[in-house]
């Protein structure tokens, strides 16, 4: 037995409750998880595939390709994360705790 709950379970009390489980989530929207992962590796194929990137031209203010491509991956990253950190958000809904002050009980 690993703990009282399992205990309850194995002797026949509250086998079946109609209490939800607290240790379950809601189920989640895959379809914006699957957008939210592609929003992540984006940015990490678009910086592991060396040979589009490795050349001089076109130069934007003097500066190489090479160069500011990377710079502005910087950004387009955070941009990326975020979206995707905000997707996440949306496709895992979140449960409230019973008992908090949402409810009205504590006080």
């Amino acid at each position: 037995m690993c703990g009282p709950c399992h205990a309850r379970v194995k002797s026949g009390e509250n086998a079946v409750t109609d209490e939800p489980d607290d240790n379950t989530a809601p189920p989640a929207d895959k379809a914006l998880l699957a957008v939210a992962a592609v929003l992540l590796a984006l940015p990490l194929v678009a910086i592991l595939w060396v040979p589009f990137y490795a050349r001089k031209d076109p130069e934007l203010g003097g500066v190489p390709f090479f160069f500011w491509y990377q710079f502005a991956w910087v950004f387009l990253c955070a941009a990326a994360t975020w979206a995707a950190y905000r997707l996440v958000l949306k496709a895992r809904p979140h449960r409230p705790m019973r008992g908090s002050a949402d409810d009205g009980d504590a006080r």
